[in-house]
């Protein structure tokens, strides 16, 4: 038996930290990333989108700490979206990391690149 390849937040091979509170999904597919979007716009919660992919190593290094800020901020929605496994859904992102953050269903913020202390202080801003 073939094993399936690993997509989304598994297919990056690295060790990341447990989320507790069920806010962090990963976009492993263009559908699944359109079905995020109409979430968040539908939903009308805070959320934050981290568009990486697995051979960025400035990825790499932000990624532990998007799941670890996924548990400080519990009320907030992280999503990761692979721009090679979303490539028609993320082809206007230019920049890898980009975090995209919605509030009420709107785009409010961008960032591009790393930096966990920036991080933290535009969820803590949009939250």
């Amino acid at each position: 038996m073939e094993d399936k390849e690993k997509k989304g937040l598994e297919g990056t091979g690295l060790c990341l930290p447990v989320n507790h509170h069920g806010n962090l999904k990963s976009a492993s597919s263009d559908q699944d990333f359109k079905d995020v979007l109409l979430q968040i716009k539908s939903s009308k919660t805070t959320a934050v989108i981290n568009y990486g992919a697995s051979w960025c190593r400035v990825c790499s290094q932000i990624l532990p700490a998007f799941c670890r800020l996924s548990n400080n901020f519990p009320k907030v929605s992280f999503i990761y979206a692979d721009i090679d496994e979303c490539p028609e859904t993320t082809q206007h992102i230019r920049y890898t990391p980009t975090f995209h953050f919605y509030r009420g269903g709107e785009r409010v913020d961008e960032m591009f690149g790393a930096g966990e202390e920036r991080l933290h202080d535009r969820l803590w801003l949009h939250s």
